[in-house]
């Protein structure tokens, strides 16, 4: 594909689950523990591209495709979340619509938190790739 040569067009989730272990000092018995679970993710998304500017075809424009469909799905997500928590909880958030979003709904969801990076291109001729990020 012409845009990027080296790219391996998918999305990378590493996920490490952490759990603590406390003891608590009871007069009757010294061995309970407290328990406190925790999870952290890393997670790499694909660039959406247009495909006309890419010249894909083939299997790489199907690819190419799903992760455009993917990230159009988390973009509903996270727009269903903050919409959800205003007063008004109506709102049904699409998890299900994509693979992606159902392997981040505890990510994104209850109360966890999230911080989110965009790589952006500095190159005028990606301008609107960068500002849809």
């Amino acid at each position: 594909h012409e845009m990027n040569q080296r790219s391996n067009r998918s999305h990378c989730i590493f996920t490490i689950n952490v759990k603590c272990y406390k003891r608590v000092d009871d007069s009757e018995d010294s061995s309970l523990s407290q328990i406190c679970h925790g999870r952290v993710s890393f997670i790499d998304l694909a660039g959406s591209e247009r495909n006309k500017d890419t010249k894909a075809n083939g299997k790489m424009l199907v690819e190419s495709s799903q992760i455009n469909k993917s990230l159009f799905t988390l973009g509903k997500v996270i727009h269903a979340l903050s919409k959800s928590s205003r007063k008004n909880s109506n709102f049904r958030v699409p998890y299900r619509d994509s693979t992606l979003t159902k392997l981040l709904m505890r990510s994104l969801g209850g109360n966890s938190k999230t911080l989110m990076l965009a790589c952006c291109s500095p190159s005028a001729a990606h301008l609107s790739e960068s500002l849809r990020s």
